[in-house]
């Protein structure tokens, strides 16, 4: 039976991010929204804190958290800034992690601790135009010339693609799509201008060019035409990840609507005695119960080395699913308010939406699930 229970440590790290989010994010997260960028002092702080590499081992440069850490993390995170937390999955949960994944251990120790430490930002480049769902048939191409390798083609829709210092870079080499890691100021390399986006604004995302672009054979990470296997099992930490920041912000959006129900006056009586609003609070209550569980029940099976695609395509589809009802059901308790900038709550509505199309879309998620399923003659 599983029993949702933390370590010491971990409440200490949970705590600490908390009154980090309260003290630090949220007072400027309508700021990071309207501005379109995260300061970079508050992205100095956090790797200071050592949030931006808080689940690698400390042999690593790490904090040692594990993913059950670093879910606890992306929750309090996600209740103060979607954008914040994105930044810090698409750096540590896939752009780091995909060199971890794949990185023998002299690559490890020498590539990770700076971007565990936060000196290096990282972004994962895996989508093209043509490759989203699809990533399978991306056509970027790296051939091997002597003691380098030549790179060319274009890659899409990277968070942190802008601003990152290190690209996890995937290729098609004549082995197959292999991981390179390539640094940002190679020639060669171009970031395009930030995407407009409609929600998750502070969370930078471009457009990338590599053209003719050299880097090092030994910037080959891991084994040559490996790397699509070494993608596949980077998103499944980044599903988690992406359910504990909805995790977290509906935890968030459930308490500003019980309390706003409470204090808001209609036909002589605060809206939280009338049935509806009571309804809308208590299937609110129930998708975070499920989310919680299934969040940290499926982190907990990552630390332990066990294969969790399924679980964590579960994660993903549930937790964004859920989070569009409660943001919904949030601005429907909130009325008028709920739709104004005033509140916190249109912001999120409209950070909530990209959940369910990046790390995978939902649609690619139920096909996971659906062929594991199939396999296993329909036992969960």
């Amino acid at each position: 039976m599983f029993e949702l229970k933390f370590t010491d440590e971990q409440n200490m790290l949970r705590e600490m991010v908390r009154d980090f989010t309260i003290n630090e994010i949220k007072p400027i997260a309508a700021k990071i929204d309207e501005e379109g960028y995260i300061p970079k002092e508050l992205i100095q702080k956090m790797a200071e804190l050592g949030f931006l590499g808080v689940a690698f081992p400390e042999e690593y440069g790490g904090g040692g958290f594990g993913e059950v850490g670093y879910c606890l993390m992306q929750e309090e995170i996600g209740r103060g800034c979607m954008s914040t937390a994105t930044f810090i999955g698409a750096h540590q949960s896939i752009g780091t992690n995909a060199i971890f994944n794949g990185a023998d251990e002299e690559q490890r120790k020498k590539l990770i601790p700076p971007l565990a430490a936060g000196e290096k930002i990282a972004a994962f480049g895996l989508t093209e135009a043509q490759a989203g769902s699809d990533s399978f048939h991306l056509k970027t191409k790296a051939e091997l010339n002597g003691d380098e390798w030549i790179i060319n083609g274009e890659k899409l829709w990277i968070t942190n693609g802008g601003i990152a210092d290190v690209i996890s870079l995937f290729a098609r080499t004549e082995k197959g799509i292999s991981l390179f890691y390539v640094e940002t100021n190679t020639p060669g390399f171009k970031a395009g201008p930030p995407e407009k986006k409609m929600g998750i604004r502070g969370s930078v995302t471009n457009a990338l060019s590599f053209e003719n672009m050299r880097i090092p054979k030994e910037n080959l990470i891991g084994k040559d035409g490996r790397g699509f296997i070494y993608a596949m099992k980077t998103l499944d930490a980044g599903r988690l990840g992406l359910g504990a920041a909805c995790l977290g912000v509906s935890k968030e959006l459930l308490e500003l609507s019980t309390k706003y129900a409470k204090e808001r006056i209609q036909f002589d009586q605060p809206i939280a005695q009338f049935q509806a609003i009571q309804f809308m609070l208590a299937e609110m209550a129930v998708m975070i119960y499920n989310m919680e569980s299934i969040v940290y029940r499926t982190a907990v099976d990552y630390d332990l080395k066990k294969d969790i695609s399924r679980q964590s395509a579960i994660v993903k589809y549930y937790c964004s699913e859920s989070l569009d009802k409660i943001v919904d059901f949030a601005v429907q308790i909130h009325g008028g308010m709920g739709y104004s900038q005033e509140l916190s709550i249109e912001r999120t509505y409209r950070d909530s939406r990209i959940n369910r199309i990046f790390e995978g879309t939902n649609e690619i998620q139920k096909g996971i699930i659906a062929r594991e399923l199939i396999k296993k003659n329909g036992k969960v």
